[in-house]
């Protein structure tokens, strides 16, 4: 099932941007693992059935490994990837990369935003995603860059957004 009406879509930091890096095996970055999959679960709980993941490090990847272990757990819960580029993995460290296609390879649907890369194709990827969703998640430490523009353009989009603070997960 999908639609606006049931569809969620999700932004937040980068590695570089959390308070532990990419160390994973930080206890915090477990605690905003669970609040990510909790929240993931609510808006479930609210109806949502269709997440969107633009499928960048860091915090998607913790989003898109959230909804797929709920779909284990609810067979009518679906998983899309929002690339913004077909080279957008292309300059990441080499796990990053394989970590990119194996959860590519687990969504239902692949929605490629442009054929190339140009300097807004992430701008395009997120408001695809806003336009395109009823609820946003965000991981967002109250720092400019793109999860701001984001959350900003959601605002002006009247979509609500579930705000998770990295710094206190």
């Amino acid at each position: 099932m999908r639609g606006r009406g049931c569809t969620c879509c999700f932004t937040g930091h980068r590695p570089e941007k959390l308070p532990w890096g990419g160390d994973e095996a930080d206890p915090r970055c477990a605690a905003l693992k669970k609040k990510l999959y909790d929240a993931v679960e609510a808006a479930y709980d609210e109806g949502m059935r269709h997440f969107i993941c633009g499928m960048a490090r860091g915090c998607d990847f913790y989003f898109a490994e959230a909804v797929l272990a709920l779909r284990r757990r609810r067979e009518d819960v679906s998983l899309e990837a929002a690339v913004p580029c077909p080279s957008q993995a292309d300059g990441w460290p080499e796990e990053d990369r394989n970590r990119w296609r194996s959860l590519l390879a687990q969504c239902d649907l692949e929605t490629l935003v442009q054929d190339q890369y140009t300097r807004g194709c992430m701008l395009r990827r997120n408001r695809y995603m806003v336009d395109h969703s009823a609820l946003v998640i965000a991981v967002y430490d109250g720092a400019g860059g793109g999860t701001r523009r984001t959350l900003e353009y959601a605002l002006r989009q009247r979509v609500p957004f579930v705000d998770i603070d990295p710094q206190n997960p």
